[in-house]
């Protein structure tokens, strides 16, 4: 995961502060330069580390430790927020232009992932309820066009190409098909080269020039550090971007293209991939990267990946179950919930957002398989036996583990995390009527 470094030492530095009952000149000393090694370690922009440590020392001495903060969690609610000013401050949301279609132009340098990350916008911002298409003027890599085409497939996004055409002819009649055919958002994928060259430079400009784009978004590759942060400034001088989208920032990396981006260029950074899989791609929000980076976790963006992720008539009806009788949450209900929760992506992302929880997952391998043997228990069971959990006896559990491949303990040990969630729930239903209950006696409903 990206920031993991940056993270465990920068946690590191602030268990030193931990029970200080004041934040001296000697100890924020101490830290900063704990934060300064993290951050350049991280390959932080060395001018945007010298800035920040700045600010946050000048921000640290003389501050008054707030009632309910020690001094570490002082300093710390202090780097926060710088962090947070630095990517950004909030999220930069996408701008419409008032003509049908708006038109997003990405670019970016070979193997930064913008190919695919067209479609992953595409595929994002119909989940929005837009229209999008895309429009393949890569014309030299190879199978760029066909890598194009089978994305856009796979999100169900039309691609619009003419071959080998100059993309520059091709760019201007995708926006007369889009509006042709009501589609309200063109994505146009340009061609990007290993390094920028000016041969690349003018045909993006006159690409600019002729199709005018609401906004032109630099795909960046979170893995190639500080070099990343040159490429950004290199294309904003020749184009002015409106944006930045950091791909890869789930891999094993530095992280410090996130960190530098935004103080360099100026530019926001709009979106972040967090994944292989073309759902991956979330906007980017400053205060939830701080959060994360400083193992606070992000339950914001946990709660969204879970809303995406439901089932809206399904959890209606579980909801509508354990209103009127918890005993009737089943196994097929409790299959359901396994299936809500592998949509939400990998399970190292998402006990990674929890707080608390992602620093100690830095040595520890989560198995990504862990729900595929309860799944696979459940699909060996007939339908009876999923409504009937008790009539579960030794025999059937034993023919269900051979049917799944798994132990008799296997099927023993679901059953009993199966029973654990029927009481939870008993208890919340009981819970629930007994305040309904006081509420009546005080004739409070």
């Amino acid at each position: 995961m990206a920031f993991e470094g940056l993270s465990e030492r920068l946690q590191n530095a602030f268990k030193k502060l931990t029970g200080k009952g004041k934040l001296t000149e000697q100890n924020i000393k101490d830290a900063m330069r704990e934060v300064r090694m993290a951050l350049l370690e991280a390959d932080v922009n060395y001018l945007v580390v010298k800035d920040f440590i700045k600010k946050t020392t000048d921000r640290c001495v003389g501050a008054e430790i707030l009632a309910n903060l020690n001094a570490g969690q002082q300093v710390i609610k202090i780097v926060n927020e710088e962090l947070t000013a630095l990517m950004g401050g909030s999220n930069a949301k996408l701008t419409w232009s008032p003509a049908v279609p708006t038109i997003f132009m990405l670019c970016g340098l070979q193997g930064a992932g913008k190919t695919t990350m067209t479609a992953k916008l595409a595929g994002y911002l119909q989940k929005q309820g837009k229209k999008p298409m895309l429009a393949a003027c890569d014309i030299y890599r190879p199978a760029a066009i066909r890598q194009l085409q089978v994305v856009g497939e796979q999100v169900g996004v039309p691609v619009f190409e003419k071959g080998t055409q100059n993309p520059v002819q091709t760019a201007k009649e995708a926006i007369e098909y889009a509006r042709y055919y009501g589609r309200d958002v063109l994505i146009v994928d340009t061609a990007g080269r290993l390094h920028i060259d000016e041969e690349l430079m003018q045909e993006l400009a006159d690409i600019k020039a002729a199709v005018r784009p609401q906004e032109i978004l630099l795909v960046i590759d979170a893995m190639t550090g500080q070099d990343a942060v040159n490429v950004a400034k290199s294309f904003d001088e020749k184009l002015s971007i409106d944006g930045v989208i950091i791909t890869k920032l789930d891999s094993d990396t530095r992280g410090g293209a996130a960190l530098s981006v935004r103080a360099v260029t100026g530019k926001p950074i709009k979106f972040a991939g967090t994944g292989e899989k073309l759902g991956d791609i979330e906007p980017f929000h400053p205060e939830r990267m701080a959060s994360r980076i400083l193992g606070m976790g992000d339950v914001l963006t946990l709660i969204e990946k879970a809303a995406a992720a439901a089932d809206e008539e399904a959890a209606a009806k579980l909801a509508a179950k354990g209103k009127k009788n918890p005993a009737d949450f089943d196994l097929n209900d409790f299959l359901d919930q396994m299936k809500q929760i592998k949509k939400m992506g990998p399970l190292q992302n998402v006990l990674g957002m929890l707080p608390g929880i992602g620093s100690k997952l830095k040595n520890v391998e989560v198995d990504e398989n862990a729900l595929k043997k309860p799944e696979a228990i459940i699909c060996s069971m007939t339908m009876k036996e999923r409504r009937n959990p008790n009539i579960l006896n030794a025999s059937r559990r034993k023919r269900i583990a051979a049917g799944a491949g798994v132990t008799v303990q296997d099927v023993n040990a679901l059953m009993r995390q199966f029973e654990q969630m029927q009481k939870m729930m008993k208890q919340m239903l009981g819970n629930k009527r007994a305040t309904l209950r006081t509420m009546r006696n005080m004739n409070l409903r």
